[in-house]
């Protein structure tokens, strides 16, 4: 995982957990609307995961982007927000990712052995 987590940076340390989870990373998944940051499969499911660690960058468009990327391969979508507590998440953003199924994980800094 600390591997992963130098070749990729912050993707890297996202997708360390997943690793430790028990499932197999993809990384950087070309799709039509962007690349998918991580693809993460394993006990009978795929997710589709894009990794913000950025305020700017959280909004409302980015989860529908995942949405959309994650409709193409038939995945489950997920935005992890990376460094950022519950309360940068702005409340619509909250709400459309209730509304629409995109899970929202906020991940903090992940200590390894």
């Amino acid at each position: 995982m600390k591997r992963v987590a130098k070749l990729y940076g912050i993707v890297g340390k996202v997708a360390g957990r997943y690793i430790a989870a028990g499932y197999s990373v993809e990384f950087n998944h070309p799709t039509r609307y962007g690349p998918i940051h991580i693809i993460a499969r394993g006990n009978g499911q795929m997710l589709a995961v894009d990794v913000v660690y950025e305020r700017g960058k959280l909004t409302v468009e980015t989860a529908r982007s995942i949405l959309e990327k994650a409709k193409l391969i038939r995945a489950r979508p997920v935005l992890a927000v990376y460094g950022l507590g519950w309360n940068d998440v702005p409340e619509e953003l909250r709400r459309f990712c209730e509304e629409s199924g995109v899970k929202l994980r906020v991940v903090g800094e992940l200590e390894l052995r």
